[in-house]
Order: C-alpha cells, then sequence, then structure tokens
C-alpha cells in the first residue's frame, strides 16, 4: 500500500486534443496496461472550442516504465489524438524567475512561500529595473540581477532578460509587479510561460494611482487579476482572479492596502496552479483544474 503524503512522488499528465470519442478510454488503458495508479483524475469538453482537456496524477513508483519511457510510449497514444501534451515529475522542481520593480509586496510574498516550502520550487534568480530589493534577494542567497529599462534601451533590456531566463534553464517567468511592458518578442516566444498580476479594475482606472481613481468613483470591490502575458496589454489568459470588499468608510491608502493582499493572494494562486500542471490555454480562455 502507497504512502500518500506530499513528499510522494508524482508524474502528472495533462493534454488537450480536438474532442472526440475514446479519449479517456485511450489513456485510461494505456495506465491500466503500465499499473499507473491514479490518485486524482480531471477532464472537461469545450463545447465551443470542440477541445478536450484533461489532467491525471500518478504515483510514480506505481509504474513499471521509467520517466522518459513513459513519454515516448505515451507519444504513441498522443498521435492519433492530435493531443497537445506533457508529462511533469514532482521530483524535479519547477525554476521561477522572478521580474520586480519597486513594489515589495508580491515579491515579499512569494520569497516568504518559497522559503517556508509551501512553494516547492527553485529561484535560480529575480531580475528588476530597479536597484531597491538587491539586498533583500541576495540575503535569501539567490542572485540579482540589475537590468535598467529606458526608453532608448528597451531593446537591450529585454534581450538581456531573455538570455538570463534561458541561462537559468526557468520554466515560468512571474511579474511580482514588474511595471514595464514587455516587449511583444518577449512575450511571443514564451506563451504560457510568462504570469502578470495586476489590479480588475481594467480597462478602466488605467494608468497612476489606479486606487485613488476607484475611491473617487466609490467603488465597492477591489480586486486582482493574474493571466499569462502576451503581446495584447493585460488582455492574456486568465488563470485566477478574486475581489475584496471594501465600502464608503475606507481612505485611498485602505484601498491600496486591500489590494496589495488581493494580489499577492491571487497571484501565489494562480502560480500554484500554473506549477503543478492543473492550467490548461484554450484560445484565450484556460481551463483549470483546480
Amino acid at each position: 500500500i502507497h504512502a500518500m503524503t506530499t513528499t510522494t512522488r508524482r508524474y502528472t499528465l495533462s493534454l488537450s486534443c480536438p474532442d472526440r470519442v475514446g479519449i479517456v478510454a485511450a489513456v485510461s488503458d494505456f495506465l491500466a496496461t503500465h499499473s499507473g495508479w491514479i490518485t486524482e483524475a480531471s477532464h472537461h469538453a469545450d463545447t465551443e472550442s470542440q477541445r478536450f482537456f484533461m489532467r491525471q496524477e500518478l504515483l510514480a513508483d506505481s509504474l513499471t516504465l521509467d520517466i522518459d519511457t513513459l513519454r515516448a510510449e505515451f507519444a504513441k497514444i498522443a498521435a492519433p489524438f492530435d493531443m497537445k501534451w506533457r508529462i511533469s515529475d514532482s521530483a524535479r522542481k519547477k525554476r521561477v524567475v522572478i521580474l520586480v520593480s519597486k513594489q515589495e509586496h508580491c515579491l515579499y510574498d512569494l520569497l516568504g512561500r518559497w522559503q517556508s516550502g509551501e512553494l516547492d520550487i527553485d529561484i535560480p534568480c529575480v531580475i528588476s529595473n530597479h536597484e531597491t530589493f538587491r539586498g533583500l534577494v541576495e540575503w535569501h542567497g539567490i542572485p540579482f540581477h540589475h537590468v535598467p529599462v529606458t526608453p532608448d534601451t528597451k531593446a537591450e533590456a529585454y534581450a538581456k532578460v531573455e538570455q538570463l531566463y534561458v541561462e537559468a534553464e526557468a520554466d515560468v517567468m512571474v511579474l511580482a509587479r514588474y511595471m514595464q511592458i514587455l516587449s511583444p518578442g518577449l512575450c511571443d516566444k514564451f506563451p504560457g510561460q510568462i504570469i502578470n498580476i495586476h489590479h480588475s479594475f481594467l480597462p478602466s482606472f488605467v494608468g497612476a494611482k489606479p486606487y485613488h481613481q476607484a475611491f473617487k468613483r466609490g467603488v465597492k470591490l477591489i480586486g486582482a487579476t493574474c493571466h499569462y502575458v502576451t503581446s495584447d496589454l493585460d488582455e492574456g489568459p486568465i488563470i485566477e482572479q478574486d475581489v475584496i470588499r471594501i465600502d464608503h468608510s475606507d481612505v485611498p491608502e485602505e484601498l491600496v492596502r486591500s489590494g496589495k493582499d488581493v494580489e499577492k493572494a491571487v497571484l501565489a494562486r494562480g502560480l500554484r496552479y500554473h506549477l503543478e500542471d492543473r492550467v490548461l490555454i484554450d484560445g484565450n480562455k484556460t481551463v483549470v483544474f483546480r
């Protein structure tokens, strides 16, 4: 009998393909043939896109195949169904590169969750367009790279960001309140690998001091959106959202504080869903198997 603990090694199979009869049967038969013990299973068929989505968690030591052979054999199942798929191994920690500017709350939160083991990840480096958090990041033993961004140096700056990301052999880039607009080329090169957080007022209250703008309009909800970055600013597929209710007694500073609370919580949840292969992209939408 397998001990079901958080440290038990698991493989996660996630896939999407055109919807048709026989997908679940084919995958289930394949896993059963190789003694795969399924601990979590999720399916979804989207009637609009006519695509099918699946996520299966398996006990690694139940399978008769090693990870490389498992992938090679599953490719034979995937091909007839035109599947987009991946099999990840919990024994390999995902590598997360964090980008930040001068707002600290999301960076502090991610570092705290990493240091406590709540986020079981590696952080090969933090990149910033300011020196503000060098001391904090290096105190944690993480390399810090200052890459200034000016109107005249954007191309060089984003080429450097790309270089650092590739050299880090990273799996995902997290914009933890990074207040620069990434180049379309960088966004297009890493689809589904760059995660951002922003307040959920958009497209209202664009620009500086959005919470002060919201205060003047008497809003009653403060929200945040975690999404994948695309070349269309703040319009990529949404991973996670949440709101906090406020009222007439809350001054602008309280709106800012509430906004920071919801932003860091939503970013952490969205990143966790991504790291656990719970997010499958469906055009400009996502399927999230929570």
